[in-house]
């Protein structure tokens, strides 16, 4: 059975260029960047060149790029190293609602340290209020971290306005960015942003590697104590291979943004149209004016996600009913209820994310599946009788 892989919010597969351009860095190119010697001095080449190509992709400059494990160590890292650097300026934080367990858990643990962090709602969309979050703002903030893209309805959030008023008050401001790096432009400048995180394997990179933008002044310090490497604020041993692959993907997202932007634009609009049309009381979570170009975020009343979820499997598909870091956990999703579902609608929520691979007898393929499958879950349930 050929399989349908429409789950690339969860995670990509590594693009063939970026293979390619990883795997000398496990043989031949083996050094360790800090070495002297010759092969030292090699990979220390590779790991500056990919610096640079990062930074160009963020309209940053390449000092101004930390190389992580990916998207949940640099969310720690903009954090909680700006709250611990900056305690005596303030202890509040302020984020939304809806934002990755990997900022939410961050902000719980520092709650646990003497910091506020007041959550703002989001509306029906997922949209954050700039003017709400105006005025959730105290003297003694010292950190706004608000998610360019949610990685299960898609949403895109108000950065440029928030960033703005981020600058006039002089707060920090930081944004996980790991579902829109290389799907979207993405500019430090233009957003004003301080900080940003992102990962690899979100976009056709290997897994394992990331980065976080700092823009030069901020003051950070650093939560992982070691050799000194990464400007001090990253100790350990560089991941060149890692970091290779990243840099490369990240050369092929600028290529190729914008084409393949539109045209998953175009198949996520035809699936969402040949569901919508076919089943009833079925609708979509999220903004679709301000969305990703490839998520989709599926509603469906007297059905449940999982069972939707298994049965597409059967067939092949590979969707989600969230995020793949919370796959496990019973409870309705946080980001659903915070747009004002109901736990039950949450249950019946089904997230499709497209990429690289899709194509449009794909498209229809997967719409026939998911009717199907709605069809025979709603004529069993005992929720719509």
């Amino acid at each position: 059975m050929k399989r349908i892989y429409m789950d690339h919010s969860a995670t990509t597969p590594v693009a063939p260029e970026v293979l390619a351009a990883m795997l000398p860095y496990f043989s031949e190119k083996f050094g360790n960047a800090s070495s002297l010697h010759q092969s030292g001095r090699e990979a220390r080449l590779a790991l500056e060149e990919s610096r640079e190509e990062v930074a160009g992709l963020l309209g940053a400059k390449p000092e101004e790029i930390i190389f992580t494990s990916g998207g949940t160590e640099s969310d720690n890292l903009a954090l909680k190293g700006i709250a611990r650097k900056n305690r005596k300026r303030g202890r509040h934080i302020i984020t939304t609602q809806i934002e990755h367990p990997a900022i939410l858990e961050t902000c719980r643990s520092l709650e646990k340290e003497g910091f506020i962090v007041t959550y703002l709602p989001v509306s029906r969309e997922g949209l954050v209020d700039p003017s709400a979050l105006e005025g959730a703002i105290r003297p003694e903030t010292i950190l706004i971290s608000v998610m360019h893209a949610n990685n299960e309805v898609g949403t895109i959030q108000p950065l440029e306005e928030i960033g703005r008023l981020a600058a006039e008050k002089e707060i920090y401001f930081h944004t996980d960015a790991v579902q829109s790096v290389g799907k979207i432009p993405v500019n430090v400048d233009d957003l004003k942003l301080d900080l940003l995180s992102l990962s690899a394997h979100k976009l056709y990179g290997p897994k394992g590697a990331g980065a976080l933008y700092i823009r030069k002044g901020t003051k950070i310090e650093s939560i992982i104590q070691g050799g000194g490497h990464e400007r001090r604020l990253r100790s350990g041993t560089e991941n060149i291979s890692g970091i290779v692959g990243l840099a490369k993907a990240a050369e092929l997202a600028g290529e190729r943004m914008a084409a393949e932007g539109e045209r998953l634009t175009g198949l996520r609009d035809r699936l969402a149209e040949q569901v919508l049309d076919r089943v009833k009381e079925a609708w979509i979570n999220g903004s679709m004016e301000r969305r990703l170009p490839g998520n989709l975020n599926f509603g469906f009343k007297y059905v449940e996600g999982e069972s939707l979820l298994l049965f597409l499997d059967t067939k092949g598909i590979c969707v989600s009913t969230g995020s793949a870091c919370s796959s496990h956990k019973l409870e309705p999703s946080h980001v659903l209820l915070s747009l004002g579902l109901k736990p039950e609608e949450c249950h019946g929520s089904l997230r499709i994310t497209l990429g690289a691979s899709n194509t449009p007898d794909e498209v229809e393929y997967v719409a026939e599946s998911i009717v199907e499958a709605v069809e025979r879950f709603r004529g069993i349930s005992a929720l719509g009788r």
